[in-house]
């Protein structure tokens, strides 16, 4: 069967796992093969990125990697180990689209026949998950740079600066990481997505670069006028026992905290879309959503906006970048506690992967739920976070990383 994740060396597979949603425009997308690319680094990227679609007319897929931030908020550095090496923006024309849609496939692109692509669909869609071995070496011990005493020093120091005034709420992260591990990152992203299907599920080749993510949230999507967000604050594990799950169910949505952390990051997207929007359109069209996915339970809210007439596309990306849920409020100052108490660049990770079509449309998932892996150095990465507020437990908020962090570990281990 076609290895189709390592028959091109830039490749971008989008996939909703059959999850039903008004806001969904396709099951499943795959670009594959580079015409043209964009590679560029915090400083100018959002023009940039403007200008190359401008030129190019088509269709593009990439990544936001969370470092544009400092290109949002400038005065804002990244200086932590990044073991992984995503650029902040990347950005390509595919020779060959296939979109999945209604069950139906649409194929297009540039020298490329419909027999070629019909293979590559039926093997993205048909790989059983023991194709191949995720793991083609020995498995080596998972690592971290913050344990579980300093992850709880640190939270709890984070909490003093809330009570000092300098925030209201942190997402607050820790990188697990393993050394030295040959990785088959097709098969990684076949396990994982089994493990752990969702609506925003993606595989992402950048040349050495692999991204495997199980996502279940939106950060943005804009069709014509209309931009919707979809943050996620809230989160309760799941119970095989039907009473017992609907139980927790309610409990996460009658939880205090829960909501408190969802209303800040609701009003903070309200802020960030009323920047490109027409005044007094901008609405919560659904306020503590429940959702539920195959490890855990979410809270979920929808903000929606009509973006003013002209908008270059580009400055409602640049003004809502990076994400609320994967920050907190006020954004800016959470931003810099982020940069100090973490200890690993987050690169990708809570940045963005998605497409923009010809007109400047786009949808765009948060990068969460993932793991990377740097073929090139052997170097596997995932990361898990949680929201730091006033009365959060520190050992319930590490305990909600561990169980994030669940399905990630299980798709290495076994």
């Amino acid at each position: 069967m076609l290895d189709w994740g390592n028959q091109f060396n830039i490749c971008c597979f989008l996939d909703n796992n059959n999850y039903s949603s008004p806001w969904h425009r396709y099951e499943a997308v795959l670009a594959a093969d580079a015409l043209h690319t964009l590679e560029i680094n915090a400083g100018n990227a959002f023009p940039a990125l403007q200008q190359f679609h401008q030129t190019h007319g088509d269709w593009l897929f990439g990544h936001l990697a969370y470092d544009l931030k400092n290109e949002t908020a400038p005065g804002l550095q990244s200086r932590h180990y990044d073991g992984i090496g995503f650029p902040d923006m990347h950005f390509f024309v595919p020779r060959v689209i296939i979109q999945l849609q209604n069950e139906q496939a649409h194929i297009g692109g540039e020298s490329f026949t419909r027999e070629e692509a019909q293979e590559i669909l039926t093997a993205v869609l048909h790989t059983p998950p023991d194709a191949a071995q995720v793991v083609t070496s020995s498995v080596q011990p998972l690592q971290s740079r913050l344990d579980h005493q300093r992850y709880l020093t640190a939270v709890k120091n984070l909490q003093q600066h809330i009570l000092q005034g300098d925030c209201y709420e942190v997402n607050f992260c820790r990188e697990n990481f393993v050394e030295n591990i040959s990785v088959h990152p097709p098969a990684l992203f076949t396990r994982l997505n089994d493990l752990s299907p969702s609506p925003f599920a993606a595989y992402y080749r950048l040349h050495q670069c692999y991204l495997a993510c199980s996502s279940p949230e939106r950060f943005i999507r804009k069709e014509g006028s209309t931009v919707i967000s979809q943050p996620i604050k809230g989160t309760s594990r799941k119970d095989a026992d039907p009473v017992k799950d609907r139980q927790l169910q309610q409990d996460l949505l009658n939880s205090a905290k829960e909501r408190a952390e969802n209303v800040m990051v609701v009003d903070l997207v309200r802020n960030d879309l009323s920047r490109t929007a027409m005044q007094g359109t901008v609405e919560v069209t659904e306020l503590f959503g429940i959702y539920s996915f195959a490890q855990v339970h979410h809270m979920i809210s929808t903000v929606s906006a009509q973006i003013s007439p002209g908008t270059p596309f580009t400055e409602v990306l640049r003004n809502a970048f990076p994400m609320g849920s994967m920050t907190g409020a006020p954004k800016i100052r959470v931003m810099q506690l982020i940069e100090q108490y973490e200890q690993t660049r987050r690169g990708l990770y809570s940045g963005a992967i998605g497409y923009i079509t010809p007109a400047g449309d786009f949808d765009f998932n948060v990068v969460i739920r993932s793991m990377l892996y740097n073929a090139g150095n052997r170097y596997l990465s995932f990361q898990t976070g949680s929201a730091i507020t006033f009365y959060s437990d520190p050992e319930k908020e590490w305990e909600e990383c561990l169980l994030k962090a669940a399905a990630m570990e299980k798709t290495v281990t076994g």
